[in-house]
């Protein structure tokens, strides 16, 4: 195993590489400006006169990466040219995450509803309710307080600053968020104050909270549940109640601030079924 270690330095760092042990005190203090300690094997790493730390990372798989570049020469291996990081930066691959989905809207509602009426936190029903009337992302919608909703009526307005972009959209509240609101308010046993949406504990849900959450109740509902889904639900209803006409696809593509309607057909799914039409139609 040492031999095709040493053997693999030899090949990318083109270096006659010496033990440590061949190297006196005095050799090492030349290089570095100071007496080096010796380090754990896999890491090397040590600071300078100048203050940077340099580290040189040997993985067991071969690669090798440097965390912070100080000068063109290793202090610790001898006749060692360091190229700079950009080139020795191994290529991050990127993770590919799963599209969500869209879930029934009559089906979702349903569910939240019996979640709220009957459920131990009825507050995460009336989250899926105000989502799917509203098409808020996740974060606009937890950080929702009871003084933004006290006194609204059907027809009122809620104003929300996005956080994405810092646009304030103003939100047409409908029967449905204010009849769910209601009944969350009476299952309360105290006036309710602060943020709507936290736990027990009295702690904000986090994002990962609520993906977790959805992904349970909606289980077998749809192949990929999260927080998209309920926004994504917004969406396809309100392009079904439009009759599926393209002037529907323009409000929705402003809605959700998307710069074309080419955007909007694919994170509504649109356009993943015409695609799949085009072999049911041969």
């Amino acid at each position: 195993m040492v031999c095709y270690y040493t053997l693999f330095l030899h090949y990318c760092l083109n270096l006659n590489y010496q033990k440590p042990t061949t190297m006196t005190a005095t050799e090492k203090k030349e290089r570095t400006g100071k007496q080096i300690e010796v380090l754990p094997r896999g890491t090397i790493s040590k600071k300078t006169d100048s203050g940077n730390e340099f580290e040189l990372d040997l993985r067991a798989n071969g690669e090798f990466s440097y965390s912070k570049l100080v000068s063109t020469r290793h202090p610790l291996v001898p006749n060692a040219v360091v190229k700079p990081k950009e080139v020795l930066k191994p290529s991050k691959k990127r993770s590919v995450k799963g599209t969500s989905d869209y879930l029934d809207y009559d089906l979702a509602m349903r569910i939240a509803n019996d979640i709220l009426w009957h459920g131990r936190q009825p507050q995460v029903g009336f989250y899926v309710i105000f989502s799917i009337n509203t098409g808020l992302r996740v974060g606009d919608v937890l950080k929702l307080t009871h003084a933004d909703m006290a006194g609204k009526q059907v027809g009122d307005y809620l104003a929300v600053k996005e956080q994405k972009t810092g646009k304030v959209r103003q939100i047409q509240l409908n029967s449905s968020i204010i009849t769910a609101y209601t009944y969350l308010t009476k299952r309360s046993r105290r006036n309710p104050t602060g943020y709507i949406f936290k736990s027990q504990k009295n702690h904000v849900f986090a994002t990962v909270t609520i993906n977790r959450t959805l992904k349970r109740i909606f289980k077998g509902c749809a192949p990929v549940i999260s927080s998209h889904s309920l926004r994504k639900t917004f969406g396809r209803r309100v392009y079904e109640k439009n009759g599926r006409s393209e002037h529907s696809l323009v409000l929705l593509s402003d809605i959700f601030g998307h710069s074309n309607l080419s955007l909007t057909r694919r994170y509504l799914g649109l356009r993943k079924e015409e695609i799949s039409n085009v072999y049911l139609n041969l």
